[in-house]
């Protein structure tokens, strides 16, 4: 049974490694399954002997789906922790046993099968916020600040949400190779349109794995502390910058409520506490917030360190039961004095992380943007980055946006997908590259997650290679999370099977899915133009151009109009 890598070539370093391979050991604590490097690209270990464990949860019996995952018969699922504490318990692959791209059978004695994909939930948004900047101004965006998940995420989704905290799983999927629009040629480089990867034994679907929490309800949300931690350095001076935040700012106390508190926090070379905590009660006291607003003014270099670390002081001071607590951070990202990495800006800060459980929102600004350091510092922060271009994006985020930016439904949250090997030969993850988690911590609470807060999706693409004659179970997708309040485990599955996947998907499938093909296509494109490794079913940019013009038509929605918009600058610059 081959491997993506070969039949892709090995573009993607050495094969997966197991739990067995990789404990979780060796990376500690928290943020081991942050950010694991590489993205995990695997092919489905052949029948393994011995059967396959349901899954169970270590707290009890997880939710039921309301995808009908507790009345489905016994599949392959997320193997049940160790009753010994040891990494989780698996069946032993048969003699086909996924091989590495030399060929050689992994040599694990108790390897675990390679059908399981595990990965933190990432509701970031940046990457795709910045992509459309660099591409309004006349540039194709630097590949390494493209993540699939981040474009997809950016997309309103129509799943279902849970009565209570926590998600529900939705799962459907459609046919990706043989819509009779041409294949393209893997060898010779033409990029312009059709499919690639279409294998005639069997066939290339889209699995799509949908997360959703349930919406803020009005006026029902804790009371919140709100730190705004302000770049005011010279590289805020660009024109539009700081006026940017400013504006974003304003949004952000006229919607804030009077149970609320806020305090500024301004950095360049050294931080500032601008505004201490103060509650938005009064007429007098939003005047009083937004004068400090009005006079930030932009200064010298910039020591992003000491302003996160001045701003957490602050969240510490006003931490109480009951109150959500969270750190604003809304900088360009370019770190020029005093600690400049996230690792060691995070170790400023790790004590009030970890007791308080204060949560950092990032917010990019500027058309040079420091992108991977935002990434990380609120990846790593627990928290997620968004990115803001223009005024109206600003509001949108600080107002309407502003409670699922705030509230948290769900703390590590992470999701794993056990594919059958009975009808799947290969599958591949798209995006999610540096979120993986291994196997065997799943259910290891330790082991850091995302957080997730009210009205927030999560879309997670597989690509996904049927066998010939396929029929029945594909896969059980899980997630489990913590307790936002109690930290409390609870795991919702969903399943689906071999007749979600056979749909046409530019022809038949829901238009929400063909939104996500084409953002997910699109990134992809960003990040491997002219490359051979592509997804399997990746239409060329011509053909994703012609997708995107009918599907902006056809939703009459104006986010999928700013998709097309983009796709159609990307075209005109590649030439």
């Amino acid at each position: 049974m081959k491997r993506y890598e070969q039949r892709y070539g090995n573009r993607y370093g050495t094969p997966s490694r197991t739990p067995d391979a990789e404990p979780s050991g060796t990376r500690s604590g928290k943020q081991a399954g942050k950010r694991s490097g590489t993205a995990r690209r695997v092919a489905v270990a052949a029948v393994v002997a011995g059967g396959l464990l349901l899954a169970g949860c270590s707290a009890g019996t997880p939710d039921s789906s309301r995808n009908g995952a507790d009345k489905a018969p016994m599949r392959p699922a997320p193997a049940p922790p160790n009753p010994n504490g040891g990494p989780a318990a698996s069946a032993a692959p048969d003699d086909g046993a996924a091989k590495d791209s030399s060929g050689d059978a992994q040599k694990h004695s108790q390897a675990v099968p390679s059908y399981l994909s595990t990965f933190a939930l990432d509701v970031d948004t940046a990457s795709y916020g910045y992509a459309r900047r660099t591409l309004a101004g006349g540039r194709l965006p630097a590949a390494d600040t493209v993540r699939q998940e981040e474009f997809v995420n950016s997309f309103r989704q129509d799943y279902p949400q849970p009565e209570g905290d926590g998600f529900t799983v939705t799962t459907d999927g459609a046919r990706t190779d043989g819509e009779g629009i041409g294949t393209k040629s893997e060898t010779n480089g033409d990029d312009k349109g059709g499919v690639k990867g279409t294998d005639s034994a069997g066939s290339w679907s889209l699995l799509r794995v949908g997360l959703a929490t349930r919406s803020a309800q009005s006026g029902n949300r804790p009371p919140a502390a709100m730190t705004f931690v302000v770049d005011v350095s010279g590289s805020m001076a660009e024109p539009g910058r700081l006026d940017l935040v400013k504006q974003a700012l304003g949004s952000s106390i006229d919607a804030l409520r009077p149970e609320d508190s806020l305090a500024i926090v301004t950095f360049s070379g050294e931080a500032r506490v601008e505004l201490p905590m103060t509650r938005l009660g009064s007429v007098e006291s939003r005047g009083r917030i937004h004068s400090v607003v009005d006079g930030l003014e932009p200064r010298d270099e910039t020591n992003l360190a000491a302003g996160v670390q001045a701003g957490y002081n602050e969240a510490v001071k006003a931490a109480r039961p009951g109150v959500t607590n969270r750190v604003v951070l809304l900088s360009d990202g370019l770190a020029n004095s005093g600690d400049t990495t996230a690792a060691a800006i995070l170790d400023r800060i790790g004590t009030a992380r970890r007791d308080h459980g204060i949560t950092l929102f990032g917010v990019g600004v500027s058309s040079q943007y420091g992108d991977k350091l935002m990434e990380q510092l609120a990846d790593k922060g627990d928290g997620h980055t968004s990115y803001v271009a223009e005024p109206e994006a600003a509001r949108r985020l600080f107002t309407e946006q502003l409670p699922a930016n705030v509230d948290l439904r769900a703390r590590d949250a992470k999701a794993q997908v056990a594919f059958d090997p009975q009808t799947v030969s290969e599958y591949r993850l798209i995006g999610f590259d540096d979120r993986t988690v291994a196997n065997g911590d799943f259910r290891n609470d330790a082991v850091d997650g995302g957080e997730v807060g009210p009205g927030h999706t999560v879309t997670a693409l597989y690509s996904v290679h049927l066998k010939p004659g396929a029929s029945g179970h594909v896969a059980t997708a899980t997630v489990r999370w913590l307790d936002p309040s109690t930290r409390a485990p609870h795991e919702q599955s969903g399943t689906v099977e071999a007749a979600a996947l056979t749909s046409p998907l530019w022809t038949a499938a829901p238009k929400r899915l063909q939104v996500d093909a084409l953002a997910a296509y699109f990134a992809d494109w960003l990040r491997n133009r002219g490359d051979a490794d592509r997804l399997p079913g990746a239409p060329g940019l011509p053909a994703l151009a012609e997708h995107a013009t009918t599907l902006a038509s056809s939703t009459e929605d104006p986010a999928v109009r700013e998709l097309s918009q983009a796709v159609t600058q990307a075209r005109h610059l590649a030439g």
